[in-house]
């Protein structure tokens, strides 16, 4: 377990160290000149050439990117031109609110899709499977965005039961964390359906049965069971998805997230702000997924992480 531990803190940072290379990389890539772009084009040749300096771009490429990977060690991406704050702590300052977002959408989405699901796949092609297959499946072609804006149009417009934005109090949760879990419910509905379909026909599942347990244990302990390694990888990848920063849901719902944050840095060109939030989003992506691959072994004894 340790030697595995310690390969996968090797690759975490091969990956950090990557995703940071290429934001280094499209910054100076792309067309114009940065610290124009930040200032915008009225600003005096003097501010042009200071900010270039306190940002460093007045140096060679190379000496500009080792002090970008040592300031990145160091956690210091600098100051955000627009919020003028530490650029790290702004996008702290946000991750709870993309966190409580994306907890609330995973666990609406796993309430609603297990059910669901189980109840297909212990009916296959009768017509409750055929309406869940449907939904399911529409629930993932809905954009969310479309999805967002007609929710706001119907539950805060018309019926006025919800707000339509900001995050005062636990209703304004309820819109965007319903439009992100949709898709979700969708995905995993399907999963835990096929999953269900592939084991309820195996041997031990007829031994379950034989013994006298009743079909509610013979699902949930023998059945379902079996079925959540891909389960718990689907979650994992989409919570770090999520966490990453739901762009358009937030900005639909002006949820107050790292994704919005990230958005408004792009648009004003804050390109601190940027950094810091592309580190904390690639963080964040990486634990999950190493926590995920840490419960492979609990839930099944079979896989041994070496």
């Amino acid at each position: 377990m340790a030697a595995y531990i310690l390969r996968r803190l090797g690759y975490s940072t091969f990956v950090l160290w990557g995703a940071l290379t290429i934001v280094f990389a499209s910054i100076r890539l792309a067309p114009g000149d940065p610290a124009q772009l930040m200032l915008g084009t009225d600003a005096s040749a003097q501010d042009v050439a200071a900010l270039r300096q306190r940002l460093g771009l007045d140096r060679p490429i190379p000496i500009q990117y080792g002090r970008y990977l040592l300031d990145a060690l160091r956690l210091d991406f600098g100051s955000s031109l627009r919020l003028d704050q530490p650029a790290l702590q702004a996008v702290a300052e946000r991750l709870g609110a993309t966190a409580q977002l994306a907890a609330s959408a995973m666990l609406l989405a796993v309430l609603v899709s297990f059910p669901l699901g189980i109840w297909a796949a212990l009916r296959p092609r009768s017509i409750v499977d055929g309406i869940v297959s449907v939904l399911s499946l529409l629930g993932q072609s809905v954009p969310g965005f479309w999805l967002g804006i007609m929710f706001i149009l119907l539950f805060a417009r018309q019926l006025r039961w919800l707000p339509s934005a900001g995050s005062e109090s636990w209703l304004h949760l309820v819109l965007p964390a319903v439009t992100l879990a949709l898709p979700l419910v969708g995905v995993l509905t399907r999963l835990v359906r096929s999953g269900l379909l592939d084991v309820l026909h195996e041997d031990y599942i007829r031994t379950a049965r034989a013994k006298g347990l009743t079909p509610r244990s013979v699902v949930s302990r023998h059945a379902l069971l079996n079925t959540l390694i891909p389960i718990i990888t689907l979650i994992g990848l989409q919570l770090g998805h999520l966490l990453g920063g739901a762009v358009i849901v937030e900005t639909v719902f002006a949820w107050p997230g790292v994704g919005r944050l990230l958005v408004e840095a792009i648009t004003n060109r804050d390109y601190p702000l940027v950094q810091a939030a592309i580190l904390m989003v690639t963080t964040g992506f990486i634990l999950i997924n190493f926590l995920v691959d840490l419960s492979y072994g609990y839930l099944d004894p079979r896989v041994r992480l070496r």
